[in-house]
């Protein structure tokens, strides 16, 4: 039930008219985040728009016992965005400035509703620009990225955002505002800017944040290669990374990826291929072909059918294009699918493929993969009919069975999309009852009520209510780039 008008004539002092949305239909819009696998209407929806109303939100909803759930663009896929608890939603969008460029020392302090890629637009003129790319970076917001420790294509050399924060501005449950970290490159102060980073609002919320920004390189080497079978491209994968090369990049996406993509861009990709493999070397421009090189024989060796070189920046955007583009490809094609986010060790990397199809086949569900290849991270999409609700339990069922395996080849739950609402049931089976305790007892010394985005991460824990068993929407998509990070 919305708030008392009492309430919310307190609100509008506190924020401005503008700055309170009360209406149903303005609410609606705020029951869940691109998961929609659970809906939940929040009580209130305040678009803060300074670390000062923010705090004074935060006074004003704890001095009544209102949840407050965070969100950044609603781009997350796990379900962190979904107000479990009502109360008040808390979203960052019109807190989106770039507040200072510091290109000598190669930072920049942003707010938290900066879109990922403007922030590297913006530092463009500078030479300059921010390493860590969600898929989602055309919409997903920095304060989402922090939030669930947004990962990434390019993850796999130059790490994910927890390796790009150097410090941030945040207020705790009851208003107070704290600084963690900084613009040095190592802060005397116990390093909870680490624990807040990947903690999907339930600690703190971020107002201000210090990233690190990186100087773009000299040169860009950018190939695609197919191959008849996708342990063909996974092999490559993997001896690629044994010969000490890095790439900045490793991408593989999987027959029907390719050709649902191919149905819709026209790009040239192909369409009997059981996996096409994107790799992406950067750097000093003389160090570039004998990476390319090397690549190249160890592709041959595995078997590539054809190798695409790609010749100026127009080509290399076409293919990347082409990856970043799967989600809506598979949009296109299925009325409703779910993704997950598993990792397992690159070395397993056929092997968990197998079971995937697997899986999926014994439920009668086509699924597609397309993934980050270098570090593991798994994105299974299991596609089904929304309209059948017995074909949605089913691809509930073997999501959760991917999950499983992942965890059994010694990955984990989650690469970056985090847990959210859709993975807290597998965190029991992820981690001993003790470190979910210390988990939990962490999250009570931030916030002792469970009120800062209550009823997630912790099977539970950290002040959730009983929620009814999830309903799969017609576009479900699991796991979240929360953060906001799609994949």
């Amino acid at each position: 039930m919305p708030l008392s008008a009492g309430h919310l004539d307190e609100l509008r002092a506190l924020l401005g008219e503008e700055g309170v949305l009360a209406s149903e239909a303005a609410r609606f819009t705020y029951e869940a985040d691109a998961l929609a696998l659970e809906h939940h209407m929040p009580d209130v929806v305040a678009l803060p728009r300074s670390t000062d109303q923010v705090a004074a939100l935060m006074r004003w909803a704890h001095a009544r016992g209102l949840a407050v759930t965070p969100r950044g663009a609603g781009t997350g896929l796990a379900g962190g965005a979904s107000p479990a608890r009502g109360g008040v939603v808390l979203s960052v969008n019109r807190m989106d400035r770039l507040v200072r460029v510091d290109a000598e020392r190669m930072l920049a302090w942003v707010q938290p509703g900066l879109v990922n890629l403007w922030l590297s637009q913006q530092t463009a003129p500078h030479g300059l620009y921010f390493a860590p790319d969600p898929a989602s970076q055309q919409v997903s917001t920095l304060g989402g990225n922090v939030s669930t420790n947004a990962g990434g294509p390019h993850c796999l050399k130059y790490g994910v955002t927890l390796n790009h924060v150097l410090g941030i501005v945040a207020v705790l449950h009851d208003g107070t505002v704290i600084a963690l970290g900084g613009e040095a490159c190592d802060a005397p102060d116990m390093d909870l800017l680490s624990v807040i980073v990947g903690s999907e609002g339930t600690l703190a919320i971020l107002t201000e944040i210090c990233v690190r920004l990186l100087p773009k390189p000299e040169a860009v080497k950018t190939m695609l290669f197919d191959f008849v079978t996708i342990e063909q491209a996974c092999r490559t994968v993997s001896e690629t990374i044994a010969a000490g090369i890095v790439p900045a990049a490793m991408e593989i996406m999987d027959q029907l990826t390719a050709s649902l993509v191919e149905d819709w861009l026209h790009l040239g990709l192909p369409l009997d291929a059981g996996a096409v493999l994107l790799i992406e070397v950067d750097g000093p421009a003389v160090s570039l072909e004998p990476q390319v090189a090397s690549i190249l024989a160890l592709a041959q060796a595995h078997g590539t059918r054809s190798t695409r070189i790609a010749k100026d920046e127009a080509e290399r955007q076409a293919l990347w294009r082409g990856r970043k583009s799967s989600f809506g490809a598979y949009g296109r094609t299925a009325s409703g699918f779910y993704i997950m986010d598993g990792v397992v060790p690159r070395t397993r990397l056929a092997e968990a493929l197998a079971t995937v199809y697997r899986l999926c086949e014994e439920r009668g569900l086509e699924a597609g993969n397309v993934f980050h290849a270098g570090d593991g991270n798994l994105h299974p999409h299991v596609l089904f009919d929304a309209d059948d609700s017995a074909a949605q339990a089913r691809a509930l069922d073997a999501s959760h069975e991917i999950l499983r395996m992942c965890i059994r080849m010694g990955g984990t739950i989650s690469g970056e999309h985090g847990v959210g609402i859709e993975k807290r049931p597998m965190m029991s089976e992820l981690f001993a009852a003790e470190d979910l305790a210390a988990m939990d007892r962490l999250r009570a010394a931030f916030d002792p009520d469970g009120l800062l985005n209550p009823g997630k991460i912790l099977p539970g824990g950290g002040g959730c209510r009983a929620t009814a068993p999830a309903q799969m929407g017609g576009m479900a998509v699991g796991a979240g780039d929360v953060e906001g990070s799609w994949i």
